[in-house]
């Protein structure tokens, strides 16, 4: 479907200079391009993914108008895909028969395979990242959207994933309002832990403020979340000197133990991955959990469908805690990547990759992280009163996004993220020990990841 269009008076950089050429001879020149623009993932709250593209072209419309150059630029998008996998295969499809879309929307993880099979292009070819507004984004975001040495995508928002806290069950088990908000702080430095979480759950359930499986309540389905965790307890997902993915046996045995300890203790539900994701949702936006972990969209989701009117009244949120001296309080943010397609029209790739810079502008990415609760790409955002005023998007940025990290652009982290899950979900139902469970993920893993793994 047509999201917006927009005519634009825009040259490239080469055909500036046919332009000038033209104008100084008195001559007219005008060309007309249509840009589509494919987001994955997104639904109507997060429509400014296609819309700030439009209007980055309603701008360039009107400088390129003063300079007497004229380049009609109609812009299209899609969002409406099925799922993930129906974006993807469409992706894909569309680039073998020839008619990629311009622009693509997509998680990072995709810059490594469609990089790798020519089908984007690297941005840093068609704009100065030293150079406003692109130098103003957070380095670490830069580096998530990079890949084999170059910069292949922009990051179009940012994210995380918060630990959660009901502040009204964890008053009941003795905690004051003042402790409750000094938590983030002592989560940072490594003061509370994973071992606190689980001994302030079990308070929670034995005194039987929640029931029995709700002190700490995960995500329902395999997420970035769980290499949180992973993480929590010193494990490494990809070691930085030789690019290969990492199995830590101790951290991933430790990792799978919290979880089985957290089910024979009652605090969680055996049953309890496979949840109706609606019904997760209904159920930590109304306290009937004392801890959970999230995403930072969901903030949009409890205040809005779910009826949470005070959420600072009621929740509190930091990064996931350690685990062990081993690991760290650490949260990872999975943003979503502007990539630019490979085109037959080269002139069109430069006209596309300008619009992404334009879209990247602190006021406009400002647009797209207030309206769907994502978190801004650059720092500059913090002085877009807009943004600034909305305190969700400046609590979540000051207090988690400085400290994210990302899960690694690698062919293979798909398949080492798909058997971590599963060893987890196989400790988790009591299918197999911690120690057993792991076992049985090196086996599958080195018999998947082959050389792209190292085993500690």
């Amino acid at each position: 479907m047509t999201i917006l269009s927009a005519k634009l008076r825009q040259s490239t950089a080469a055909a500036v200079l046919a332009l000038t050429a033209t104008a100084v001879s008195g001559a007219a020149l005008a060309k007309d391009l249509t840009i589509t623009v494919w987001s994955g993932g997104t639904n109507e709250t997060e429509s400014y993914r296609i819309e700030n593209i439009a209007i980055a072209a309603d701008l360039l419309e009107r400088e390129y108008a003063l300079r007497g150059e004229e380049l009609n630029i109609k812009v299209e998008g899609k969002y409406d895909f099925a799922g993930w996998a129906e974006f993807k295969q469409a992706v894909t499809l569309a680039a073998e028969a020839g008619t990629a879309p311009n622009i693509v929307v997509s998680s990072h993880l995709d810059l490594a395979p469609w990089s790798q099979a020519g089908l984007i292009v690297p941005i840093e070819d068609y704009v100065d990242l030293d150079a406003w507004p692109l130098n103003d984004i957070y380095e670490n975001l830069i580096d998530i959207t990079s890949y084999n040495g170059q910069v292949v995508g922009l990051p179009q928002d940012a994210e995380s994933r918060p630990f959660f806290f009901w502040r009204e069950t964890y008053k009941k088990i003795g905690y004051t309002d003042e402790q409750l908000d000094e938590l983030p702080a002592k989560i940072q430095s490594g003061e509370y832990t994973l071992k606190n979480v689980f001994e302030d759950a079990k308070k929670a359930v034995d005194m039987e403020i929640v029931e029995k499986g709700y002190g700490f309540y995960p995500r329902p389905s395999n997420g970035p979340d769980y290499a949180q965790f992973y993480q929590s307890f010193g494990g490494t997902l990809m070691d930085k000197d030789s690019g290969k993915l990492v199995l830590d046996k101790k951290a991933m045995t430790e990792f799978y133990q919290f979880f089985v300890d957290c089910v024979n203790a009652g605090l969680t539900r055996k049953n309890h991955l496979g949840t109706d994701w609606n019904q997760w949702y209904n159920e930590v936006a109304t306290g009937k959990a004392a801890t959970w972990h999230g995403g930072t969209w969901h903030y949009a989701r409890y205040t809005g469908k779910e009826g949470l009117s005070d959420f600072f009244g009621n929740i509190q949120f930091s990064l996931i805690p350690a685990g062990n001296a081993e690991g760290h309080a650490n949260t990872i943010t999975q943003p979503l990547a502007y990539m630019i397609t490979k085109q037959n029209d080269e002139e069109a790739v430069e006209v596309a990759a300008q619009l992404v810079k334009i879209a990247s502008e602190p006021r406009l990415n400002s647009y797209h992280a207030i309206k769907s609760s994502h978190l801004g790409i650059s720092r500059q955002q913090s002085n877009v009163e807009f943004y600034a005023n909305d305190r969700w998007a400046a609590e979540a940025t000051e207090r988690l996004l400085p400290f994210a990290n990302a899960q690694p652009n690698h062919l293979k982290y798909g398949q080492f993220s798909e058997l971590m899950y599963k060893g987890l979900e196989t400790a988790w139902t009591g299918t197999k020990s911690a120690e057993d469970a792991v076992a049985e993920v090196e086996v599958e893993m080195k018999a998947a990841l082959g050389d792209d793994l190292i085993v500690r």
